[in-house]
């Protein structure tokens, strides 16, 4: 079964700061390296209804589309399927328990901060990792912005 999680943290930084220390590349590495050292992103651009993969060192990982993006305010994805290699490998029985689920990234002005806001969808056998694993992620995307 799919959750949706919801987290939050709030940063006294600008929006073009926070959004930097979320995607510039160096910067994902870092904080996306929480759940899995060496993680990073591969897309030609970052409009909607682009392509991300979002691998690790060994180029496994998830494609995605990107359902909405404004840039400095909210990107959404929609998680699609596996990459093994490099590759995108048809939807099969074990994608299909996730194929569709969101991740949604969001700043919203604050009086003195800005809050960064991520809602991801996960399978139950995810919930106790990512409910660990997030929050630290925040705290280094936070730190990245100082």
């Amino acid at each position: 079964m799919i959750n949706r999680l919801e987290f939050s943290i709030d940063i006294k930084a600008g929006k073009t700061t926070i959004w930097k220390a979320l995607w510039d590349d160096n910067y994902y590495r870092d904080w996306a390296g929480v759940f899995y050292e060496g993680s990073y992103y591969v897309t030609d651009n970052w409009e909607e209804g682009s392509k991300v993969m979002f691998l690790a060192p060994d180029e496994s990982g998830i494609y995605s589309i990107i359902e909405t993006h404004v840039p400095n305010i909210v990107i959404q994805f929609k998680h699609i399927g596996t990459v093994v290699k490099g590759k995108e490998q048809p939807i099969d029985d074990e994608t299909k328990k996730w194929t569709g689920a969101t991740e949604i990234y969001s700043l919203i002005e604050g009086e003195d901060s800005i809050t960064l806001v991520v809602q991801i969808d996960v399978l139950d056998e995810h919930l106790e990792y990512m409910s660990t694993k997030l929050p630290i992620a925040l705290e280094k995307i936070k730190k990245n912005c100082s």
